[in-house]
């Protein structure tokens, strides 16, 4: 009994401290002696992918394998832990990792990292619309940049977090690259399948990779897509363990103990903000929010002139069109502008010569067009009625009202 209450009391530590080493080698061990091989090995794997040479961490894990039949993992991590303990006064081993059938080196070749670290080729000039995100952005972090002076006088860091939400299509991403070329700064694209692993600790370990090399090559702009499902909120995950240990080193990696993100600027989009972890939103991690509304008609305007812009196009008068497609997000005006171009392009092959793409056209391939923000919005409603209460929404809910959507 008196160790099922102790477990029960290192659990709640964890809630409250995940990166702690030794309280998890203390609940793998519980575990591994009260059992429960397949959790206790979960717990050495955690550690491990914080510290891939602790050595209790690999005996546990080691004894944990053998105790539920994988023998392959079991033998690596044996092996890996008689290889350190054999070297003295030397560097820690090269890490290995265990998957499956064998075991492999962990690659640590900074000269060519599994993430990339584009040069956008865009500014936010290039941006049409997002006024008061181009506007937070300013305040929050390229004013402070340019002003070092002011910088200091106020004690502003250049660190912190942005997270975008808004429907689908409404150029969070675009913004993203924008913020990294106006920054000169490398800009590291993460998706969902970029960090997710099936095996145990290696979820962990590219995020932690992830945000090193930002570190490394700063100033950067660290893009996370998809955050609401990199950072779900825990109460949703409790039969998940892994991907718990995925939120709980994410919120280590933005601010930790440990973590040093000067010069790092994190952005996160999603679409579904009110599935988003509420640890990830508190100050010091995504502690600013933007809402990315649909394009507004000058917005609209700007977008349809640029999907046409080398396409043989005759008189169209694109304000109008822009006028004629309010909620129309980004990608369905350029949906809207490759339907037109079909019509014009069959019409022309049946013609025998090119017949430039007409407003008719345009008009044509609108009336088969319904704008994909609507169901969104239609989700949205509630957490904006009933879900507000902190007043996250606030700026939804002011667009949401201006537009007769509430």
């Amino acid at each position: 009994m008196a160790d099922k209450e102790l477990l029960a009391a290192l659990l709640t530590a964890l809630e409250h401290d995940p990166t702690s080493v030794p309280i998890r080698l203390q609940v793998g061990q519980l575990l591994l002696d009260g059992g429960d091989p397949a959790a206790a090995l979960d717990h050495f794997g955690r550690v491990l992918s914080q510290q891939p040479a602790n050595p209790a961490a690999l005996r546990g894990a080691g004894l944990a394998a053998r105790a539920i039949g994988d023998t392959a993992r079991a033998d690596a991590y044996t092996k890996l832990e008689q290889a350190l303990s054999s070297k003295q006064d030397a560097q820690p081993a090269e890490p290995v990792l265990a998957t499956g059938e064998g075991a492999h080196p962990a690659e640590a070749d900074e000269e060519k990292p599994w993430w990339e670290a584009l040069k956008p080729g865009v500014t936010l000039a290039d941006v049409g619309g997002m006024e008061a995100v181009k506007k937070r952005l300013e305040v929050s972090f390229f004013g402070p940049m340019r002003s070092p002076e002011m910088q200091r006088a106020f004690g502003l860091s250049l660190r912190g977090g942005l997270l975008l939400y808004g429907p689908p299509g409404c150029g969070k991403t675009f913004m993203a690259k924008a913020v990294a070329g106006e920054l000169g700064a490398n800009f590291i694209p993460v998706g969902l399948s970029d960090v997710l692993d099936m095996w145990f600790g290696e979820s962990e370990r590219k995020l932690h990779e992830l945000f090193e090399g930002a570190r490394r090559h700063n100033p950067s702009v660290l893009f996370l897509d998809e955050i609401d499902a990199l950072g779900q909120k825990r109460s949703q995950l409790r039969h998940h363990a892994p991907q718990r240990g995925v939120v709980n080193q994410l919120l280590a990696e933005m601010d930790g103990v440990q973590a040093d993100n000067k010069g790092v600027y994190v952005l996160a989009a999603t679409n579904h903000p009110w599935d988003v972890d509420s640890a990830l939103l508190r100050p010091g991690r995504f502690d600013r929010i933007a809402f990315v509304a649909p394009p507004d008609a000058a917005a609209r305007a700007a977008i349809l002139r640029y999907h046409l812009r080398e396409r043989p196009v005759g008189e169209v008068n694109v304000e109008k069109l822009a006028a004629a497609t309010p909620d129309f997000s980004g990608a369905d005006l350029a949906h809207l502008c490759a339907s037109a171009t079909e019509l014009a392009l069959a019409d022309s092959m049946a013609q025998g010569q090119v017949r430039p793409i007409s407003e008719a056209d345009l008009r044509a391939a609108l009336k088969e067009l319904r704008p994909s923000t609507a169901p969104w919005f239609e989700t949205a409603r509630n957490f904006v009625l009933f879900a507000n209460q902190s007043g996250s929404y606030d700026e939804l809910q002011d667009y949401m009202r201006t537009h007769r959507l509430l």
